[in-house]
């Protein structure tokens, strides 16, 4: 069982902000923003790439009462996924992060040169 379906079944303790029959959302316990939250369904889905249409339209309904919890809505915020190892993707269950309450850097992305993938 991964470890996001152990704080799903409540096995391993999470600082959990907004919950519902289909989805969780949590802290993250490694922060990149003054505001960062792991959105996740509670069925477990390796990554985007396996996600329905019918999950993600849940999931997008859930992450905007998130951001209206939290009055990101109001100032701004991100949306991420990663998926696979290239992405960034550290745990094998589809999650979300949800991550404002500042203005937002793009200083992670690679500088590869993009010439070799289009």
């Amino acid at each position: 069982m991964c470890l996001f379906c152990k704080i799903v079944k409540k096995e391993i303790p999470s600082n959990i902000i907004l919950e519902d029959e289909n989805f969780i959302a949590f802290h993250d316990i490694n922060p990149k923003a003054p505001v960062h939250i792991l959105a996740i369904p509670k069925v477990h889905v390796d990554s985007f790439n396996e996600a329905k249409a019918e999950l993600m339209a849940g999931m997008t309904t859930f992450i905007q009462e998130i951001a209206k919890e939290t009055r990101l809505d109001e100032s701004g915020y991100r949306v991420i996924t990663n998926i696979g190892e290239d992405g960034g993707q550290e745990v094998k269950h589809l999650h979300f992060h949800v991550l404002g309450g500042a203005k937002l850097k793009w200083e992670h992305i690679s500088d590869a040169d993009p010439k070799g993938y289009l």
